[in-house]
């Protein structure tokens, strides 16, 4: 009931429709589109508002500048078909499409919705031959945050942009290494994060070169059981959803030893050893650890007697102890 007084609130206000896409994946067999239907404001007309509006551009707090359109009709255009269904309660797309005809590699998708115009979504078909694919965490592992971690979601989504933060050396080079080696394999960058960081993210990637690949991100805010989202269980959900949706894939996953990587990756690696090639762990820093957690030493040990299971504290120590793993010139 509240999000639709809001949402009838901000339309008598004169804000419109628009699609928010997200990149998607599937298989041969389907594809999963996901977005965001969303109310904006109309452009900005007065000379304020157009300062404004140039200030916030790039700024992560744009995107809180709006309001999810509940329960909103939209339809999916997919060679020469159509798809029709409605948004979740916050707003979002998550539908899967099955038969849809199309070949592995990168296709464009239009969704549209009420009075919106179309909108473009990228999606990645991946062949079910491929048997090599990475699922990487985001914070710590491939950006550097050097913020206690309650702040970073506030900072990442309100305040910085792209320029302002720093890769970890050597990881887009390890991915790109990687993604070559098999064949174009697929990356899935997964964060406890929320969706409406999404346009961050994908430029901060673009800009140092990692590879292009789904997000799998999620929302804010109260659940169906709770006041708060488990960042852990979006993880643990996210990769078991991965491992059914591509069974023949063996998966690198890659995160940091600051919260909970270490003991979801070992659990992944008893509970379901034939799905995982190798985990690749980055250390955190002291001081890095002490932002993190509160202390210098990791808060969770991971099964670091497992094998392959490697660590190192950048991009380059990751990559010299897993390429002649992952290449196959030693057993792991």
């Amino acid at each position: 009931m509240w999000d639709r007084n809001v949402e009838s609130f901000f339309r008598h206000l004169g804000w419109k429709e628009r699609v928010i896409t997200y990149t998607g994946y599937g298989s041969e067999r389907f594809v999963r589109v996901l977005g965001r239907v969303v109310l904006r404001r109309p452009k900005a007309v007065s000379g304020w508002e157009k300062a404004f509006d140039d200030f916030v551009k790039r700024r992560g707090f744009r995107n809180y500048l709006t309001t999810p359109c509940v329960h909103a009709d939209f339809k999916i255009r997919l060679g020469g078909k159509v798809y029709r269904s409605q948004t979740d309660r916050g707003g979002y797309i998550d539908m899967r499409l099955f038969d849809h005809g199309l070949t592995p590699g990168w296709h464009e998708i239009v969704i549209q919705s009420g009075a919106s115009p179309d909108t473009i979504a990228y999606v990645q078909i991946i062949p079910d031959s491929q048997e090599f694919g990475i699922v990487s965490d985001i914070d710590d592992t491939i950006i550097s945050t050097y913020l206690p971690r309650p702040l970073i979601a506030a900072w990442n989504g309100f305040i910085r942009d792209e320029h302002a933060r720093q890769a970890i050396p050597g990881m887009a080079v390890m991915y790109r290494e990687f993604t070559d080696f098999f064949g174009q394999a697929p990356v899935f960058y997964l964060s406890t994060g929320a969706w409406n960081t999404q346009p961050f993210l994908t430029r901060f990637l673009r800009r140092h070169r990692f590879p292009v690949g789904p997000m799998l991100l999620t929302d804010w805010g109260p659940t169906n059981t709770g006041f708060f989202r488990s960042g852990i269980d979006h993880k643990i959900n996210s990769v078991l959803q991965l491992f059914q949706d591509f069974p023949n894939i063996r998966w690198l996953l890659v995160g940091d030893n600051g919260q909970h990587d270490p003991q979801i990756y070992s659990d992944f690696a008893v509970i379901a050893p034939d799905k995982i090639r190798a985990v690749g762990i980055r250390q955190l820093t002291a001081t890095e650890q002490i932002l993190s957690h509160g202390t210098t030493v990791p808060q969770v040990d991971g099964g670091t007697d497992m094998s392959p299971w490697v660590e190192a504290p950048d991009g380059r120590g990751l990559l010299r102890q897993l390429r002649p793993i992952l290449e196959g010139k030693v057993n792991g």
